[in-house]
């Protein structure tokens, strides 16, 4: 199954987020948009992971996300990867304490190479961001991305991670995502 480990959003900053970006689609139709539903802060994308593994790797994630403090997030900012010239990736920025996310960004990949599912980009560096929308090839968006630039949202507490699970979706859909399992956060 295809797994990834995730922070959800609660719904006000999908509904903010939402307002501000779903002006801008109509002049994109060129962009496959991610649903506002399944928007979320990924932590580790484990990719296809044995059925097998799953309740060590449930134990590790719950291991994991109990040494780390819960955290405090806002949408800000938004750009495109790999840049704005000839990106695949549309985003939208997270404000936080970087450092504590990359460190349970990292807790997380370490418990699941532990438990037989290493993240297959694990040497990369870690950057937070909410996937908005792709491209099937690179594109210039630098008009768009400089729209991005200015968004915000609320601020939230994340006090949880979430291990989701990701099917494809049918033709001119999106991928569904089925939550698995969630654990709490250490109390602030």
């Amino acid at each position: 199954m295809r797994l990834f480990v995730a922070i959800t959003l609660p719904p006000p900053v999908v509904t903010a987020l939402a307002r501000q970006t779903d002006p801008l689609r109509p002049a994109w139709p060129a962009l496959r948009w991610a649903s506002p539903a399944a928007w979320h802060l990924t932590l580790a994308f484990l990719g296809e992971v044995p059925e097998q593994v799953v309740p060590a790797l449930e134990q590790r994630l719950e291991r994991a996300a109990g040494r780390h403090p819960a955290l405090d997030l806002a949408v800000r900012g938004g750009g495109a990867f790999p840049g704005a010239a000839r990106a695949r990736v549309v985003w939208a920025g997270i404000q936080a304490d970087q450092a504590a996310l990359r460190k349970l960004a990292g807790s997380v990949a370490a418990g699941a190479r532990r438990a037989g599912a290493p993240p297959p980009g694990e040497g990369r560096r870690y950057r937070p961001h909410i996937t908005l929308a792709r491209l099937r090839d690179p594109a210039d968006v630098r008009p768009l991305a400089g729209a991005l630039a200015g968004l915000s949202g609320p601020p939230w507490t994340a006090a949880g991670i979430h291990l989701i699970r990701s099917s494809p979706g049918g033709p001119g859909e999106g991928p569904r995502y089925e939550d698995l399992a969630g654990w709490p956060l250490r109390p602030g």
